[in-house]
């Protein structure tokens, strides 16, 4: 890292959200997580307050907000679920207007539904450690208001929109290095430019050299470009799965598994098959009292994917988090092989 990409980061934090002074920030994103994405300074910038948590729990946030007044926070999707699902009772005298950034995976409908039946005011932002966290947004058009919830949700879904000082980020083909067609079809991989970059990988020039190739920081996330310059992130280039030749994104498996009213969390990984090369592997957590079997969350699937997309194996239990909330996708990996197959 370097001071001059930390500080220009913060400084587009105030910016996408017009952050004014004095801001109540609550901490539900860890401050060792990529800098805390540069709001340290962000809310230093502002002569904010900022507001600590022992442990990231839905009574404490929603206590913490009734009684210092939060204006702002940030979390993984987890952390908004989290919320949306509280009990009715726990969301009482809870202000409108709350300002919340979502960052990790797309949002899904229930998510921006239950966010806005509270009164906040989400904002979906991407990037990654080597851009000192969100370096893109979903800038929202007022047109989009109107709309129903679930076509919201697809347009939210979507990111595009640099940082206001970061240089540049593009949907390029990985060898040739030129942009995709902005057909929303052609997959390419996501890539940056500018000073909100890393220096590079410390002590490590080779990966650094591979990481900067053609001169753009090459992120990993595959995604695909719309004609208006936005694009959709399908999957990280290592959770894409193959199966039969066809590529599946996991992503997209997800999306569809949390529009199921009984799931509160969803991660899709590649279980090695001996017949497909590798099936896609649903590892789901219900909602508290929930009664949903395996056959149903496959039924639920069949109704919005293509046959080949729908999970073969359904396991529910607590997917394992890291401290930020983010789903360990490589411990489920270890897992997938001892899963047993549903019949679809």
């Amino acid at each position: 890292y370097h001071h001059r990409g930390a500080a220009i980061n913060a400084i587009s934090n105030v910016l996408e959200w017009d952050m004014p002074k004095h801001a109540v920030y609550l901490w539900t994103l860890p401050m060792f997580h990529c800098n805390g994405w540069c709001f340290p300074w962000t809310v230093a910038a502002r002569a904010g307050v900022n507001v600590c948590l022992r442990r990231v729990e839905a009574q404490a946030i929603f206590d913490a907000i009734r009684e210092h007044g939060v204006t702002h926070y940030c979390g993984a999707p987890i952390v908004h679920g989290l919320l949306v699902n509280a009990p009715a009772a726990m969301k009482a005298g809870i202000p409108a207007g709350v300002k919340a950034m979502v960052a990790g995976a797309a949002p899904p409908a229930s998510m921006i539904e239950g966010m806005e039946a509270m009164g906040f005011d989400l904002t979906h932002v991407y990037g990654l450690t080597e851009v000192y966290g969100p370096a893109t947004v979903c800038a929202q058009h007022e047109v989009w208001d109107a709309l129903d919830i679930g076509e919201r949700a697809r347009l939210n879904a979507r990111q595009g929109v640099r940082y206001h000082l970061q240089r540049d980020v593009r949907v390029l083909n990985p060898e040739t290095m030129q942009p995709v067609p902005q057909d929303g079809e052609t997959m390419g991989e996501i890539m940056f430019k500018g000073n909100i970059a890393m220096k590079g990988y410390l002590k490590n020039p080779k990966a650094t050299q591979e990481a900067f190739t053609g001169g753009w920081f090459h992120s990993g996330d595959l995604a695909v470009q719309y004609p208006d310059g936005y694009f959709k992130i399908k999957d990280r280039s290592k959770d894409i799965i193959i199966s039969g030749g066809e590529n599946i994104s996991s992503i997209e498996v997800e999306d569809v598994l949390y529009r199921h009213p009984d799931v509160l969390a969803a991660a899709v990984v590649a279980r090695p098959d001996p017949k497909w090369g590798e099936t896609p592997c649903a590892f789901v957590e219900l909602k508290l009292g929930a009664q949903t079997t395996p056959e149903e969350i496959v039924a639920h699937c069949k109704k919005h994917l293509a046959g080949f997309k729908v999970p073969r194996f359904v396991v529910f239990g607590e997917l394992p988090k890291t401290s930020t909330g983010k789903i360990q996708k490589f411990e489920l990996r270890k897992r997938a092989g001892s899963a047993q197959a549903i019949d679809v």
